[in-house]
């Protein structure tokens, strides 16, 4: 990929969007405030970039912990050759408590290839939603990872 060359003004905006975005209910107009561009201009760089391929992604990430949500769980699910996984991944993703819905190839030993994070208020809340799933989507053959602590929770910082 060529390098690109960023404005100072798109720097600025870069360096924002990178961080925590602001908490109003206008972000984009506040981040071309600081930016000194107009909310436009924040809208048509992202867009440009995102399809250009510069950004690949860009959303919200949910602090569950804050928001209540002192419990998760990654599932690792094998949704076998004779289902669509894009649909199972579909209806999954539907529920509240899944930030992250995943489709990877599996390896060796291990067969999963579709993966969700599930957040709740308890592990038995957590488990109940995967009970669930499982009975919607058919998907019997599944592991849950529960997580005791989190290590690191942080964006890539470019500029």
């Amino acid at each position: 990929m060529t390098p690109v060359d960023f404005s100072e003004q798109e720097r600025e905006v870069l360096r924002i969007v990178q961080a925590d975005l602001p908490d109003t209910q206008s972000p984009y107009a506040e981040i071309a405030a600081r930016a000194g561009i107009s909310e436009q201009e924040v809208l048509d760089l992202l867009k440009r970039l995102k399809e250009q391929g510069i950004i690949r992604r860009f959303g919200a990430t949910l602090r569950h912990q804050q928001a209540g949500y002192g419990h998760n769980a990654m599932v690792a699910w094998y949704v076998d050759d004779t289902m669509d996984i894009r649909h199972v991944g579909k209806i999954m993703s539907r529920r509240s408590e899944i930030t992250h819905c995943y489709e990877r190839a599996s390896c060796m030993d291990w067969p999963y290839n579709l993966y969700t994070m599930v957040h709740g208020r308890s592990p038995e809340h957590c488990t109940r939603v995967v009970y669930e799933l499982a009975r919607e989507t058919g998907v019997e053959q599944y592991e849950m990872l529960f997580s005791y602590k989190e290590l690191k929770k942080t964006s890539m910082s470019y500029f």
